[in-house]
């Protein structure tokens, strides 16, 4: 998922563009006992060289001095219950780009699990989201050690190990379950091979690339019977539920439209006769490439903007839109099930030779079987918006809630009315890191517990298919129908796209 950060400051020197840039601490000997963690920005976290002065020098920032520094590493397992050692769930990071910064610290925050291993094709370099911030699975691993060792009495900590290939990670005995932030058209080859060699699974959103993989990542939760957590986490936003649930019961009266917005693209595309690069040391291009085409190297073409290119993605349209759509289909009750009928409704795309070739400005409609309305476009900010007969509601993915009326907002959900999942009851305000957090811990419970989490795989397909199909829809240019049930259109240019073609030997 893409979240716009600060940018760099161009005074910062190359080791401070090592930094995490938002690092998530255990307050040693409080958490067993209360879970309680602090968020802490702060600049002496240094991936590759975290000395025991920088950890004396945290805890004085912290507030818990010489005490925090000498409460004891080792808590009995009476004490842990679940989050004991032998009861840990021992996780693998799969893709160590932009958004491993929000994942993995999302994970950090649990004693009920533990990074073991990271994987990425990359070992350590730049031109990710921010051009000159350095990410990979080396990075990664630095992140995860430094952490873990903050528990430990020597102040050092080694466990956990380096990936190229998925494969290996899933041979492992030990790891239990997989965190995928790999780009779009390996969510289905990474899952399904993880669910087949019996793990769980966290995967980034929009579930897959194509409807047919979506369907096959489907099938496959039910065959090996795993837990699998889509990564929209907004499912897991006090504000976004309070938003739906306040739609669901009537406050608006009948639901006649909703709109989507989705942000439009954040970099300019290498425009027609742009040129191949060379490839960087210590980036497996090929592996990068997977099932997709070959095609020459850029570096625009990797790392973020990946998402901007058809091979891998269907763009800012599945990018942000499976957020805010899902958000819609939540608020509608509509999981589990999709529009009728869409159209385009003024996309834009940028030159033909242009490297970035998904839509550069999203436009789309659709209709649903009851008659409701969702139009999904470009914006500046991410948000989605019911209109009934009786109010309006837009909730952004900031958290931010306005109606109209205004009394709509602070109406009283009653016992007898619709409650939606709560991933975590004791966060009542939309709180980003909370809310990642949050998403990332219902996933832990549910292995736990054994029952799908609050985006099951089947929400996840429902959303990703609504999405894709608005892809869709802004290539080919004319309106089409669409059944949910069978997964197919009544254009056969329309079915032709429900699946691509997989370069060997990738499969699944």
């Amino acid at each position: 998922m893409e979240t716009p950060r600060e940018p760099f400051s161009e005074a910062m020197t190359d080791r401070q563009k090592t930094v995490w840039p938002k690092t998530l601490h255990r307050v040693p000997g409080l958490a067993a006992a209360r879970g309680m963690w602090i968020l802490e920005r702060h600049s002496m976290f240094d991936v590759n060289s975290f000395q025991q002065s920088n950890r004396r020098d945290w805890l004085k920032v912290a507030g818990m001095g010489t005490m925090a520094a000498a409460a004891p590493a080792i808590v009995p397992a009476s004490v842990l219950g679940e989050n004991a050692p032998s009861k840990r769930i021992n996780l693998a990071m799969l893709g160590c780009g932009h958004q491993s910064q929000r994942l993995i610290p999302s994970f950090l925050v649990h004693p009920a699990c533990r990074f073991v291993a990271v994987c990425d094709v990359n070992k350590r370099g730049t031109g990710y989201y921010h051009p000159d911030q350095i990410l990979g699975r080396e990075t990664a691993k630095g992140w995860i050690e430094d952490y873990y060792a903050g528990e430990t009495r020597s102040g050092r900590y080694k466990g956990c190990d380096t990936y190229v290939d998925f494969r290996d990670v899933l041979a492992r005995d030990d790891v239990d379950a997989v965190v995928i932030a790999f780009p779009d058209h390996w969510h289905a080859i990474m899952a399904i091979a993880a669910m087949a060699a019996g793990k769980d699974v966290y995967c980034e959103k929009p579930l897959a690339l194509t409807i047919r993989e979506g369907r096959a990542m489907v099938d496959a939760v039910r065959r090996y019977n795993r837990v699998f957590q889509t990564g929209a986490q907004f499912r897991s936003s006090p504000a976004v539920r309070r938003a739906c649930e306040l739609v669901r019961n009537g406050r608006l009266g009948e639901i006649r439209r909703v709109r989507t917005w989705v942000a439009g693209n954040h970099f300019d595309s290498p425009g027609p006769g742009w040129q191949p690069q060379p490839i960087p040391a210590g980036f497996d291009y090929d592996f990068w490439l997977g099932s997709a085409p070959l095609a020459p190297f850029h570096m625009e073409r990797c790392f973020h903007r990946w998402r901007y290119i058809r091979d891998y993605s269907n763009g800012q349209t599945t990018n942000f839109g499976a957020h805010t759509n899902d958000i819609a289909q939540w608020g509608l009750g509509m999981d589990g099930t999709t529009p009728i009928e869409y159209e385009d409704n003024g996309s834009e795309f940028l030159p033909a030779g242009s490297l970035f070739d998904t839509a550069s400005k999203t436009a789309f409609k659709a209709r649903y079987a009851n008659g409701v309305e969702l139009i999904c476009e470009t914006r500046s900010s991410s948000a989605t918006k019911f209109e009934g007969t009786e109010g309006r509601l837009e909730i952004t993915l900031g958290g931010k809630l306005v109606t109209y009326p205004e009394n709509i907002r602070d109406s009283v959900i009653g016992a007898g009315e619709i409650r939606l999942p709560v991933s975590n009851p004791d966060h009542q305000q939309h709180v980003r890191d909370d809310v990642d957090a949050d998403h990332a811990g219902d996933f832990l419970r549910a292995i736990q517990q054994g029952r799908d989490p609050i985006e099951p795989v089947e929400i996840g397909h429902s959303t990703a298919t609504l999405c894709i199909l608005g892809s869709i829809a802004q290539i080919v240019k004319r309106p089409f129908k669409w059944n949910p049930a069978t997964e197919r259109s009544d254009d056969d240019e329309v079915n032709s796209m429900l699946e691509r073609p997989f370069r060997a030997p990738w499969s699944i």
